[in-house]
């Protein structure tokens, strides 16, 4: 067969994926006080981060770098666990990079550009024809090849990837404002009248914080921002709004490259940066028609499977029943004479006769003591919750007690417990 009847090589298999996953998400309180966001568990057995990393994976990129810095042990080992399976022999690498002060004794990762600058030495080793830059603390499904294809066609110096939504939701994001042609015409960060879309003036396009360069010319801004002492060292700050002003930046739909299954009816994206937006996420999923398809072979979300039984339900009679309706139950967690409603139980949790949970979002290896209630909760992992206790009927006495969201989620750690002891 000719060459030139040969179909064009995948963008993706000449690019890089780099994950910035340094944030510690402070609005998710004490969720994060002990892991970084995207080590923050989510739908039953992953972690945030899981959800870039498998679109990368997917889109059939596989050179992987993830750069770490607030409270990044949970992280690593999970990296190091869930992600070590590609191979330099194969030409493939996946890279962990911890703010280790590699520019400078006095600094760490001083922002998202500064992030990838401080690395900039093992990018070029790699050599990748284009550097697909992803924020780590996202749950979507999205084929990034579509993106680089994008880019490439258009002859753009960056891409970036937006969202339509509600023009007043926009205000707490950065917002694109594009002209006819899908050209980036300003970027505002959290503007407080946010421009609307030319045609659909209701709606406008906030930044998911993905961008494609050619990795050359991203080299090139990254030390023309370094060398700039009024610089914050952020792309969406410094390095996107210079470039919009001095450049081509193209705006990508994420319609266009949104993975779907059958049973999705619209594009997904969520960032679950509050403790209500966590609750929400998680718990959407027990619907019976999910907005998030987990279920879905063609996109598989891929993480670290402990090796755990299966899970148990047990016990048969009037009133110690064990069972779960509309729920998520992974290995190993036991169900023992108790019930779960609408609830997402994670690895290892154990639920003690008599004892009901009902819209609980129980993270991994929580103990739920006999008899006790659990309404609209968020469980941080391995607390034990004594027997009898309720939790979600009493708005006052839980505010005493526990973190409660402006939306009634009563968020519980093992250290709020001790205290009440």
């Amino acid at each position: 067969m000719p060459d030139s009847a040969l179909a064009p090589a995948p963008l993706a298999r000449t690019a890089m994926a780099f994950v910035l996953a340094g944030g510690r998400g402070s609005r998710l309180m004490e969720l994060t006080d002990k892991r970084a966001k995207p080590a923050v568990f989510f739908g039953g057995k992953s972690r945030i981060i899981d959800f870039a990393l498998s679109n990368a994976i997917n889109s059939g990129i596989r050179r992987v770098a993830v750069a770490t810095q607030y409270k990044a042990h949970s992280l690593i080992r999970h990296l190091q666990r869930g992600w070590n399976f590609l191979r330099h022999e194969r030409n493939e690498s996946f890279d962990i990079l911890p703010a280790s002060q590699r520019v400078s004794e006095q600094s760490w990762y001083l922002g998202t550009a500064d992030a990838v600058f401080q690395n900039i030495d093992i990018i070029e080793d790699l050599a990748p024809k284009h550097m697909v830059i992803l924020a780590g603390d996202h749950i979507y499904k999205m084929d990034y090849e579509r993106m680089l294809q994008q880019h490439v066609d258009q002859g753009a110096d960056c891409t970036v990837s937006c969202m339509a939504v509600p023009r007043m939701e926009a205000t707490g994001f950065g917002v694109i404002h594009v002209d006819a042609s899908s050209w980036v015409v300003d970027f505002v960060e959290k503007p407080k009248d946010p421009p609307g879309i030319p045609d659909r003036p209701d709606l406008a396009l906030a930044s998911m914080g993905i961008y494609v360069f050619e990795t050359k010319f991203l080299i090139e801004q990254l030390k023309r921002d370094a060398a700039d002492p009024n610089s914050s060292r952020d792309f969406g700050k410094d390095i996107i709004p210079w470039l919009v002003q001095n450049g081509r930046v193209a705006a990508h739909r994420f319609e266009r490259s949104c993975v779907r299954s059958s049973m999705e009816e619209a594009p997904y994206w969520r960032d679950v940066g509050t403790v209500d937006a966590y609750w929400e996420a998680n718990i959407d999923l027990t619907d019976i028609i999910p907005p998030l398809d987990l279920f879905d072979k063609s996109w598989p979300i891929w993480t670290y499977g402990e090796v755990v039984p299966p899970a148990k339900f047990v016990h048969d009679e009037a009133g110690r029943r064990g069972e779960t309706i509309s729920s998520l139950v992974s290995g190993g967690c036991i169900v023992s004479g108790a019930s779960a409603h609408r609830s997402l139980l994670f690895t290892g949790v154990h639920l003690h006769s008599y004892a009901k949970v009902d819209g609980a979002v129980l993270l991994p290896n929580v103990d739920v003591g006999r008899g006790a209630r659990l309404t609209k909760v968020v469980v941080d992992r391995g607390v034990r919750i004594p027997e009898g206790m309720v939790i979600g009927e009493d708005p006052a006495e839980d505010s005493r007690r526990f973190r409660v969201s402006e939306k009634g989620v009563c968020l519980i750690t093992q250290a709020m417990l001790d205290r009440l002891a």
